[in-house]
């Protein structure tokens, strides 16, 4: 009897391995682990891009990217505005990840977007002569408490000052 039931559990332990061999190892697909997505052009990371919009006109696009060059990286980031494509630069730091959209950077605006809150943007990454890549972003609204503060905020056009114009006075002749 005892022999019967090691030869079981002997078998039972041989199948379990068998089965786990054969299944792939989920950890070892790359994925995006938080609301945004990634992707690499050349060099760079692009990491966790997403876009924050509330009235579905302009956006703030969140990401991070690392540079892992000792230069700095002109990354330009392509948008379509409703029409035509509009261009917004990220200067990267060398050798280090910067922040966009939120943190020390402020946010990066996408003036024109047109994307509301539940759609995709499509947003096209590229620097130097790497060739570049188009992620599909999505666009969220500030209904999560850790996104309320991250909502875009048009810059404010500067409004001109009218100038004085001096009236000019009679002189008294001597």
């Amino acid at each position: 009897m005892k022999v019967r039931a090691a030869t079981a559990a002997a078998i039972a332990a041989l199948v379990i391995l068998g089965v786990a061999a054969c299944a792939p190892i989920a950890s070892l697909k790359p994925y995006d682990a938080s609301d945004g997505v990634s992707t690499t052009v050349g060099q760079v990371k692009v990491l966790n891009a997403l876009v924050l919009t509330k009235s579905g006109k302009d956006g703030n696009l969140l990401f991070s990217a690392y540079n892992p060059s000792d230069e700095p990286v002109e990354l330009n980031v392509q948008y379509d505005d409703g029409g035509s494509r509009t261009t917004v630069v990220a200067t990267l730091k060398a050798d280090a990840t910067t922040d966009f959209g939120y943190g020390k950077n402020g946010q990066f605006l996408l003036a024109g977007l047109g994307k509301k809150p539940g759609s995709l943007a499509h947003i096209y990454f590229q620097y130097g002569e790497e060739e570049g890549s188009e992620l599909t972003v999505p666009v969220l609204d500030g209904s999560l408490p850790q996104y309320q503060n991250l909502l875009p905020t048009p810059t404010p056009t500067p409004t001109p000052t009218p100038s004085l114009t001096a009236t000019p006075s009679a002189t008294p002749t001597p």
